[in-house]
């Protein structure tokens, strides 16, 4: 007698979501609305659909960081982190007087990247 034993075969694919959109439902434009609106969601650089639901349920969208924004950030990212480094030395050397300065410098520059990321 030949026992066959039966595998359990796993899933596969992507986990399901914890909390599903699962009704829908439609909005009607006319086309100068609808264009409005897309042109709307391109600039915040948003799907159509993410747009209107944003807009539905918090009356406002934020927009996401443009290529000339995000190169900003990265240059301040880059400021920080030197200048945090001269305060590190200048407090292994003594001089606190030019560490409190480059402190002061770092939390200025934290205070603008945290509004530019919008975190408020």
């Amino acid at each position: 007698m030949e026992q066959t034993q039966e595998k359990k075969k796993g899933k596969g694919g992507r986990p399901a979501k914890a909390v599903r959109k699962e009704i829908r439902t439609g909005v009607r434009f006319t086309k100068a609305e609808y264009f409005i609106v897309k042109e709307k969601a391109i600039n915040a650089r948003m799907r159509y659909t993410g747009y209107i639901r944003q807009m539905a349920l918090f009356g406002g969208v934020i927009a996401r960081l443009n290529d000339e924004e995000r190169a900003y950030i990265k240059q301040l990212i880059g400021m920080a982190n030197n200048i945090n480094q001269v305060s590190k030395q200048a407090h292994k050397e003594g001089m606190l007087s030019a560490m409190l300065l480059f402190e002061s410098y770092r939390q200025q520059i934290d205070n603008l990247l945290n509004w530019l990321k919008r975190d408020k």
